[in-house]
């Protein structure tokens, strides 16, 4: 069959033949909208292109690339600092904390301290309370042991140990003499002339003293020699 033109028209596919002929789509959004990278389409400077320049000799178009690199700087400062910020207001934060903790801890520690003494001043306390109770007691031994009663027998070993039972508890008892009257421990109920007395002396003891430690619980009743 004869035929017109370029053999080669004819010889070409059958979509062009019938001139028909498929749409082309082109994206030429220069951020991919996947990825978020810039793109860098045919016609645009490549990355060894020289600046300012196409790889056809056009000048290129800066003002996108420029943007998107003013960004980035400002990005890249922004986030730092928001680090820093917010870093520093966690080590504020744990300091304040640490403050609170240490602030607790000394008031724990008085707490314990005052809980502690205020525990010793009650046992304290209550060991002088007995010990004030045992007094008259005392008394009515000493009484027996001058006249005589106590001197053997089963009441005498009594009296011994109670008294030595309460020696453990600090019970000292104030009966001396010859020592300088000393008005803390000692109550003078008479007073004599004396020979070669410099000072007041304690020449008799009519009812004897008691005291616990430094705590004076009875003073003792003395006989006084003063200088004549």
């Amino acid at each position: 069959m004869p035929h017109h033109g370029n053999e080669e028209e004819h010889n070409s596919s059958p979509d062009q033949g019938s001139g028909h002929q498929e749409p082309v789509i082109r994206d030429n959004r220069k951020v991919d909208p996947v990825t978020g990278q810039a793109r860098h389409p045919e016609g645009e400077k490549p990355a060894d292109a020289p600046a300012g320049e196409s790889p056809v000799g056009e000048p290129v178009d800066s003002d996108g690339d420029a943007l998107a690199q003013a960004e980035e700087i400002l990005n890249g400062i922004e986030v730092p600092a928001e680090e820093s910020v917010a870093q520093g207001a966690g080590q504020a934060e744990a300091a304040e904390m640490k403050n609170d903790l240490l602030r607790l801890q000394a008031e724990y520690v008085n707490y314990r301290k005052r809980v502690e003494r205020d525990r010793a001043v009650a046992g304290e306390m209550a060991v002088i309370g007995v010990l004030n109770s045992l007094l008259p007691v005392l008394d009515d031994v000493d009484a027996a042991r001058q006249h005589g009663d106590l001197t053997d027998g089963p009441f005498a070993a009594i009296a011994t140990k109670l008294e030595n039972a309460l020696k453990t508890y600090g019970l000292v008892r104030i009966d001396e003499t010859g020592v300088e009257f000393d008005p803390t421990i000692h109550e003078a109920l008479i007073q004599q002339p004396g020979e070669d007395i410099e000072v007041d002396t304690v020449s008799q003891v009519l009812r004897s003293g008691y005291k616990s430690g430094d705590r004076v619980l009875r003073a003792a009743q003395v006989i006084v020699a003063v200088p004549a």
